[in-house]
């Protein structure tokens, strides 16, 4: 472990001598997003070779033994990522106050500890994206990475396909402003209607209070896809790994390629 590192300007030279900034190894750990990651060191529960750590420009070295709460955690493994069907009924956080069955409660056994890019609220369903890199996660929900995200909707109420179109333009509800949206009717049975929705901001629950502001209740949500990822067949509750190729293809500027070291021993190993 090293102190406080050099401008970033220099994080490249420094990289290679002083290892990686501490948040960041701990977003690449999976543990959480940089900027939870430094809450982690602000409230003191971030350890390394057995002394507590504050400072986010504190940087791990790979022999360095980090710890969180007591637990060692693992050092970052090559960046991973996954397609996952969410079924509605879960929410998308490790820890609910209120109980209710998590996304991370109910994925396959043998997957190692993952963050969502993106949420989908308890009743939406489709396409979530799962990585072992808390940093990538990050970079991948910001809006300017220009990826849409897709959605078949299903909708009660009156359409009215000239306020569905004037969405592209954006629109404000409730002292919010949404950027724009791209809504089209697919098919329509009585009061009941599907429509296609895609946009870029995914911000929360924004297309059901869209919808609402138009008159219309959500009463199915499916994400079909995200960026250049689509949901496809996967089976509802079902993970499917994205392969190294597709994700170098797809990623190439976020994904950096695997250094394979020894882990360090955990405390009390030889």
């Amino acid at each position: 472990m090293t102190g406080e590192g050099p401008a970033d300007g220099d994080a490249t030279k420094a990289g290679a001598v002083r290892g990686e900034r501490i948040a960041k190894w701990l977003a690449r750990a999976g543990v959480a997003s940089r900027r939870d990651a430094e809450k982690l060191l602000a409230d003191g529960v971030i350890m390394v070779n057995g002394a507590v750590v504050t400072h986010p420009a504190t940087f791990i070295d790979p022999d360095d033994i980090v710890q969180l709460r007591g637990a060692v955690v693992d050092a970052p493994d090559r960046t991973r990522l996954w397609r996952y069907h969410k079924p509605e009924g879960l929410v998308t956080t490790h820890r609910d106050p209120q109980g209710r069955p998590t996304v991370f409660d109910k994925l396959p056994p043998g997957l190692p500890r993952v963050v969502s890019i993106g949420r989908l609220d308890l009743n939406s369903e489709g396409l979530l994206l799962l990585t072992n890199d808390g940093a990538l996660a990050r970079r991948l929900e910001l809006p300017a990475n220009g990826w849409i995200r897709r959605y078949r909707v299903r909708v009660y109420g009156a359409i009215d396909n000239r306020s569905l179109g004037n969405l592209v333009r954006g629109v404000t509800v409730e002292g919010v402003r949404y950027g724009p949206i791209e809504a089209m009717l697919d098919a329509r049975t009585g009061t009941n209607a599907w429509l296609s929705v895609a946009l870029k901001e995914g911000r929360n629950r924004e297309v059901r209070k869209v919808m609402a502001h138009l008159g219309l209740q959500v009463t199915r949500l499916i994400r079909v896809a995200y960026g250049p990822f689509q949901l496809g067949n996967l089976d509802r509750g079902a993970v499917d790994e994205i392969t190294g190729k597709v994700l170098r293809e797809q990623l190439s500027e976020a994904v950096k390629p695997e250094v394979t070291r020894p882990k360090p021993p955990r405390p009390g190993q030889a």
